[in-house]
């Protein structure tokens, strides 16, 4: 099947005719309608270099929030406030660290410039969103991503500290459960995500899924 060529006009093909890798399209841009365009048909933003990349993952790696997995050691560390909890305080200094702290089940980071800054506007917008870990006044763990509906759509994590993302997270997804949010799309599998009780789930029903949260 041949790969889809994106141009000026905003569209995206029918994610069945992904490629076996789960890319979509290459090209266009990376304007606020575009991106959420792409995220209401499950589609996200993912690439090296200077060209767009879209993706539609079969299966797809995501988090149920009532299936949650929290750790003893992590209970522990709730139980006692290890860490203060807030979200979309800072928002713009999330994404920022995400882009330049290397994870450990990553090489390098996918977040350009441009991706920065579409994301910074998203948020202004009500539209993109942080979770944060903070000692005392220095931020030193968060997350950040999409919502829409009753979807959150995770983009990607930061942790100065042991245990501050995973911390922010669980925090974050326990508020998300309250304000009835019922799917994380967590995009792609990571041990760490696997860990806390994301699994895969077929490309077909995370679409009918999001026809019906969005």
């Amino acid at each position: 099947m041949p790969l889809h060529v994106l141009d000026d006009k905003l569209w995206f093909p029918p994610v069945e005719e992904a490629m076996d890798d789960g890319m979509v399209a290459i090209g266009g841009d990376l304007s606020e309608e575009r991106i959420l365009l792409a995220y209401r048909q499950g589609i996200f933003p993912w690439y090296e270099g200077d060209v767009p990349l879209w993706w539609c993952p079969d299966p797809r790696f995501v988090l149920l929030p009532q299936q949650l997995n929290i750790s003893k050691s992590m209970k522990v560390l709730l139980k006692r406030d290890a860490f203060r909890f807030t979200v979309n305080t800072a928002f713009s200094q999330v994404i920022h660290h995400c882009k330049s702290v290397t994870r450990e089940d990553q090489l390098g980071t996918w977040i350009t410039d441009d991706v920065e800054f579409s994301y910074n506007q998203l948020h202004k917008r009500g539209y993109a969103h942080s979770a944060e870990a903070w000692l005392g006044n220095e931020l030193v763990g968060g997350l950040y991503g999409i919502r829409m509906g009753k979807v959150f759509f995770g983009e990607s994590m930061f942790s100065l500290v042991s245990n501050a993302s995973k911390y922010a997270f669980i925090s974050y997804v326990q508020q998300l459960m309250q304000e009835n949010v019922q799917l994380i799309d967590c995009q792609v599998y990571t041990n760490h995500l696997s860990s806390l009780g994301a699994g895969m789930m077929p490309r077909r029903q995370f679409i009918q899924a999001l026809d019906a949260l969005i």
